[in-house]
């Protein structure tokens, strides 16, 4: 690590994309065909004594950057790559899918682009609340939603629901765009081909986030138009590990990231 660095505060990408493959040279890391390498997963991660990372992978914070709310730029950076990839623009109309972690971070980078509506769907009245302090103009629950039906020029869902990637494609307008960044589980409900094509939607999904959107979240945090802290809701030594483990697991719906300090 050059000298200048060393003190300084930083988050760092979890692929290790190997950044000579075709894919990595075309800027799209996330994609990288030299096998998959992730910190925390094919390589030791944040429970090691001592994390090693490539230099190249880091991105150095403010030094005032507050390193709790920093904790969650990993998820925010795939919001940043959902955001990239459906090109928001001001005046338009979005829908936001789902108001866990991804989709309230969503709904604060994309109050940004200056939308015209931004509607958040959820069925938990709590989330859909947050989502409007965050910026949204709307929320509603899922059952709702038929109204709105080919409203929207921009859908990000981040729910990974069974039934969230098709209920996201009928929401879009015909021309539309929708973004897919859930997590879906084999048995999902298919996204209707006719629709698809009769709509003339475009449609993309988003796993993990190249280095681009890591560098758009990190912009975003430091000026102030990305805030995560208040998703954390518990925070634990990490000697009281398997509490917060636990408390992850209870199904609380009161229970958003837990952090873990050491």
């Amino acid at each position: 690590m050059a000298a200048g660095l060393v003190g300084r505060k930083a988050v760092a990408e979890g692929f290790r994309a190997c950044g000579v493959c075709e894919r990595c040279r075309s800027g799209e890391t996330s994609l990288c065909a030299g096998g998959y390498a992730e910190t925390g997963f094919t390589e030791p991660g944040a429970f090691a004594d001592h994390l090693t990372v490539p230099a190249r992978l880091l991105h150095p914070l403010a030094d005032d950057a507050d390193l709790r709310a920093a904790a969650l730029l990993e998820p925010a950076a795939v919001i940043a790559a959902a955001v990239r990839a459906g090109r928001p623009r001001p005046g338009e109309r979005v829908a936001v899918v789902g108001a866990g972690t991804l989709g309230l971070l969503a709904v604060q980078l994309l109050a940004a682009s200056s939308p015209a509506e931004l509607v958040v769907v959820d069925p938990r009245a709590g989330r859909g609340e947050q989502a409007r302090a965050f910026g949204a103009s709307a929320s509603g629950a899922p059952d709702e939603a038929a109204a709105l039906h080919g409203r929207f020029d921009l859908v990000v869902e981040t729910a990974g629901a069974p039934s969230t990637a098709a209920s996201s494609c009928l929401l879009a307008r015909r021309g539309g765009r929708v973004v897919l960044t859930g997590m879906f589980a084999p048995g999902a409900t298919g996204i209707d081909p006719v629709h698809l094509s009769l709509s003339q939607l475009e449609l993309r999904s988003v796993f993990g986030a190249p280095s681009a959107a890591w560098s758009d979240a990190v912009r975003a945090f430091g000026l102030g138009l990305l805030d995560p802290a208040p998703l954390i809701t518990h925070e634990f030594p990490l000697e009281r590990f398997a509490a917060a483990v636990a408390l992850v697991g209870s199904g609380d719906p009161t229970v958003g990231k837990v952090l873990l300090r050491p």
